[in-house]
């Protein structure tokens, strides 16, 4: 007689989640994504996965988390706080004992500004935007839970993401990429890939209550990748532009508020993991 296989709940199917869920054998898992919106759910099926509608107005039937052995949770917190928490903290909790692993992915953005400085899963969190803010609250929210009831709940922490469809390449064709310069700015960011490779890493070794951060080996200044990308295409970069003169829009200011380098030494020596795309080279090749 067969294992049952495991059953996976993903809170929001976008691009990480995604990537998660395409990573896994079909034969032994099953997966549910969660969409906003009725055809949301429908492009979930069109991938070959269940779905049920999920937002802050319609929460799911409780029965649906019966049987689920493993969530992430990658929707964000809106003004109510972390929507997951809002309407199935309860149902969580009863079923915490069943649980095996949950994730909830957040952003270094916890961590603030520290003007080019490093830091690790054990530096203050300090967020100076409101994004930030929200994501910390949603962490606490989270880290609560597993401590009141023992659900196995991971934190995290997710650089600038890229992959296909969603990269410098993307943005220099398309003619969107900007090389905008400010004196010091480093970020950092991951391949989508391995953010799927660092949760099931994850699921294999579960620590609840532990905190992850999630980026490759390399902060660079922005620009820096702009020009990479434009030299693997063979095309001019787009010029520069000092940050003061660059217009943009609040939302892009916000990212260009803090400045620092993420250390990734955790996953390597807590979970063992081996990066496919240690720096933006790597992987802005293979994405060619």
């Amino acid at each position: 007689m067969s294992a049952k296989p495991d059953h996976l709940l993903c809170f929001g199917f976008g691009f990480s989640a995604r990537a998660l869920a395409q990573a896994l054998p079909r034969d032994q898992w099953v997966i549910t994504g969660t969409s906003r919106s009725v055809e949301g759910c429908d492009k979930i099926r069109q991938l070959g996965f269940d779905a049920v509608q999920f937002n802050d107005d319609t929460p799911l039937d409780p029965s649906l988390l019966d049987g689920v052995t493993h969530i992430v949770v990658s929707v964000p917190p809106g003004k109510a706080g972390d929507p997951v928490l809002k309407c199935h903290r309860a149902h969580l909790a009863e079923r915490a004992a069943r649980i095996r692993w949950l994730a909830y992915l957040s952003t270094t953005g916890v961590y603030g500004d520290r003007q080019g400085g490093w830091v690790d899963e054990t530096s203050p969190l300090t967020p100076s935007t409101s994004r930030g803010h929200a994501r910390l609250t949603a962490e606490t929210g989270w880290l609560e839970l597993w401590r009141d009831t023992g659900l196995a709940v991971h934190l995290f922490r997710l650089a600038g993401i890229y992959g296909p469809g969603r990269n410098q390449l993307q943005s220099l064709k398309s003619g969107k990429a900007r090389r905008i310069v400010k004196p010091g700015q480093v970020f950092s960011r991951i391949h989508v890939t391995d953010i799927a490779g660092i949760l099931h890493a994850s699921m294999q070794r579960p620590d609840p209550g532990s905190a992850y951060n999630v980026c490759d080996d390399e902060a660079a200044p922005p620009q820096d990748v702009v020009a990479y990308a434009a030299d693997l295409l063979g095309v001019e970069p787009p010029p520069e532009v000092a940050f003061e003169d660059a217009e943009l829009s609040d939302m892009a200011k916000s990212f260009y508020a803090e400045s620092k380098r993420v250390s990734n030494d955790k996953v390597k020596s807590e979970l063992g993991y081996r990066f496919v795309f240690p720096t933006y080279r790597q992987g802005l090749k293979a994405l060619l």
